[in-house]
């Protein structure tokens, strides 16, 4: 969970003005910071975050830890994301298949063949948070959802699952699901021609399928002992699927590192002015100070 949500609550409880001022600026960068992940809009991201602190501020004193804070905040700005103005520019809502997800032959023969480091890596160096954020758009957005809010805001999974109301078991396939997304993308992205080894004749197994869907898991370190040793057994047997390993690993690595969306000093003062006013109109402050 992001640290300004327990700063933020920590302000709460002291009262004051000042203090509601520097709470409301880190929350509302918060919210600001999601929503330019999930909607990519700057003007969206804006009356969001103004809609959900307006929506926050009488509510704020009774949250007892950031992570109730986190869960009500995250959930009001999905929902408002996913209502905003331009959602017809969403991908449709649809279904991965694991399969269409798993590397071909001309992929794995490409990152076998790579000798520094995985082709996106090269990539995203220069690039990174545009070609990052362009891949992450292209994601339907109930995976773009679990995605953004696991490894950019770190949310774990059980707290995903109150936020978007799923099964946790849910959220860690949909997680995994979108990180190969993800890491299919970033390969397109930075593809290059390669010479490709004529004795290279390896195809995925029944055995690398079976583990590709444990990997996410395997680098989460949410899966049983029994598991994690079978995997490790296999990938020091199989090069291509420890390279597949090796770049969904800096996928992740990638997102948990992109930098978050900032609001400019003026947007960020003005958007607050406005929150405030609408307190004094409705009286809310007193409320909250109260």
């Amino acid at each position: 969970m992001r640290r300004e949500l327990e700063q933020a609550l920590e302000l709460i409880h002291k009262n004051g003005s000042k203090a509601l001022d520097e709470s409301l600026s880190l929350l509302q960068q918060t919210v600001y910071s999601f929503s330019m992940k999930v909607c990519g809009h700057r003007e969206d991201a804006e009356d969001t975050a103004q809609e959900v602190l307006l929506k926050a501020i009488p509510y704020l004193s009774q949250f007892e830890s950031p992570q109730a804070l986190g869960v009500w905040l995250y959930k009001v700005a999905k929902n408002r994301c996913l209502m905003n103005r331009r959602k017809g520019k969403f991908v449709p809502a649809r279904m991965l298949s694991l399969e269409a997800l798993m590397p071909t032959r001309a992929e794995l023969e490409m990152i076998t063949a790579t000798q520094e480091g995985t082709p996106e890596a090269s990539l995203l160096e220069g690039e990174r948070f545009d070609i990052l954020m362009q891949s992450v758009h292209k994601l339907p957005s109930n995976y773009r959802l679990v995605l953004v809010l696991h490894d950019m805001e770190d949310v774990p999974s059980s707290e995903i699952a109150k936020i978007l109301s799923l099964e946790e078991g849910t959220v860690r396939v949909r997680l995994h699901r979108a990180r190969l997304f993800l890491r299919k993308e970033l390969v397109k992205a930075a593809a290059k021609p390669v010479h490709y080894p004529r004795a290279f004749a390896h195809a995925p197994t029944d055995t690398c399928k079976k583990l590709f869907a444990a990997l996410s898991d395997y680098l989460d370190s949410s899966g049983d002992e029994a598991a994690r040793r079978r995997l490790e057994e296999h990938l020091d047997g199989c090069p291509p699927c420890k390279r597949v390993l090796e770049s969904l690993q800096r996928t992740v690595k990638n997102c948990q590192d992109c930098q978050s969306p900032q609001l400019t000093p003026r947007a960020a003062a003005r958007l607050r002015s406005r929150v405030l006013e609408e307190c004094r109109k409705h009286e809310l402050t007193a409320k909250l100070s109260s």
